[in-house]
């Protein structure tokens, strides 16, 4: 073939690449406009909000921030009464909405519809007007989701000061009169086997319910009983107390104690102590571990005294066998739920993180109010934001360390131990049995209680 035909081939070709090449730019380049146009009004509309925020918030930032008991004089400021339906009902996306209340919209209309029976409207006798349901509960949850101060989210909604502090009190105590029963409650008898069942199989602790453990909710000097508000760690704080199931749901929670409270006394202080003590956790007829009668269990951290309920980890020593050696390392595996759904609550509702500066009691109501919107959270699959938990990082109150109560320990509560112990002993060999080559060529289906165990979290 002539080397004329060959040229023409291959600028025939490279002219075809050149095109399909400058398509492509082409295609790319409007794709990276659009994006930046998208891009560009998003900016544009949060600029336009925060700049809002920020003038209403510089005009009120020389003034300190009051405590609820010093707000009923306070001279309401001029507000904007129309950004929330403006902005918030017209404009939020759904990341406004996590980002603003850290729930989605379709929870936020859950909870006016469950709430509308007990707060239809409320009316606020300090300033003699009347807030509609809505706004009412938008102003609650901003409270209990980033911690603002009643005095930002007074000029935020066009609501005098008193009038936010009553519509978070009242939006806590329809939260805890209706909702509670829907989505946190004791489980009934037939339930405590299911719970064991789950558990069990998710975390490979058997007859085990939940784990139980307590939170130190940082609060402001309170004017009376400053002593009694101290925690072992010297910072003011009110002690939340809550069962998780293995899930991450809460199905007890005891709030309201100071901080020199320590976990045993706000459990025997608990409806949950009498009812482990009348016998609530036993079952009829009761189940069986390895040929023995054993009801269902709690597992605790050390500030917990040992029951025949509530099992906690051996002391640490250097004489600990191998038996009680494998059975810490099972609780403390349990335990992490717990760990993971208080850090996931704290995330989400700042106000349990962050200094609160509300009355003892208020503060109380809304960390009951915050467990029971977290189960709502996990019913309804509502998003988590990583970034919540960097925000935990700075920490400027951190948790007080657990004190062992050995001394008040059951001894009664040792033999249910020791059982625990011989179990996990044999699932330890029974697993080490069928991972041998002998074992493999004989038993081709495994034991039912090492199938129980083979689930992880």
């Amino acid at each position: 073939m002539p080397r004329s035909y060959l040229k023409t081939d291959e600028a025939r070709d490279a002219a075809e690449m050149k095109y399909l090449l400058a398509s492509k730019i082409r295609r790319r380049k409007e794709e990276i406009h659009n994006y930046i146009l998208d891009r560009r009004a998003e900016i544009h509309k949060r600029i336009i909000y925060r700049r809002h925020l920020f003038l209403n918030y510089r005009s009120t930032s020389t003034l300190p921030s009051p405590n609820e008991e010093d707000l009923q004089n306070h001279v309401p400021i001029p507000a904007d009464p129309g950004w929330w339906e403006r902005v918030v009902m017209t404009e939020f996306g759904p990341e406004d909405w996590l980002d603003k209340f850290h729930i989605t919209r379709d929870i936020f209309l859950l909870l006016h519809a469950k709430l509308k029976p007990q707060l239809e409207q409320v009316y606020i006798e300090q300033s003699g007007q009347t807030i509609t349901l809505e706004r009412c509960i938008a102003m609650a949850l901003m409270r209990l989701s980033t911690s603002t101060e009643y005095c930002f989210l007074s000029e935020l909604f066009g609501v005098p000061i008193p009038a936010v502090c009553q519509c978070v009190r009242e939006v806590c105590e329809a939260i805890i009169l209706l909702l509670k029963p829907l989505y946190m409650q004791l489980p009934a008898d037939h339930e405590l086997e299911e719970q064991a069942e789950q558990f069990h199989t998710l975390w490979g602790f058997p007859h085990c319910i939940g784990v139980i453990d307590s939170l130190h909710i940082p609060v402001k000097s309170p004017s009376t009983d400053t002593q009694d508000c101290w925690n072992p760690r010297r910072w003011h704080s009110v002690v939340l107390q809550g069962v998780v199931n293995a899930k991450g749901s809460f199905w007890d929670v005891c709030s309201g104690f100071t901080g020199s409270t320590d976990d045993t006394t706000i459990l025997q202080s608990s409806e949950l102590w009498t009812m482990a003590e009348e016998g609530g956790f036993c079952s009829q007829p009761p189940k069986e571990l390895m040929g023995q009668p054993l009801g269902f269990l709690l597992l605790g951290d050390a500030g917990y005294s040992l029951q025949t309920w509530l099992l906690k980890c051996y002391p640490s020593s250097p004489n600990l066998t191998l038996q009680q050696q494998t059975f810490n390392v099972q609780l403390n595996r349990g335990i992490k739920v717990t760990e993971n759904a208080f850090q996931r609550l704290k995330a989400r509702w700042q106000c349990l993180h962050n200094r609160n500066d509300s009355n003892i009691d208020l503060v109380s109501k809304m960390a009951v109010a915050c467990c029971i919107l977290h189960n709502i959270c996990n019913v309804h699959n509502s998003p988590f934001k990583e970034e919540w938990v960097k925000a935990l990082s700075q920490n400027e109150c951190p948790q007080p360390t657990d004190v062992s109560t050995v001394y008040i320990d059951d001894p009664k509560a040792k033999a249910v131990r020791s059982l625990l112990c011989s179990y996990f002993e044999q699932q330890q060999q029974s697993k080490t049995l069928d991972q041998s080559p002998t074992s493999s060529t004989f038993l081709s289906v495994p034991e039912p209680l090492q199938v129980d165990n083979a689930g992880t979290a």
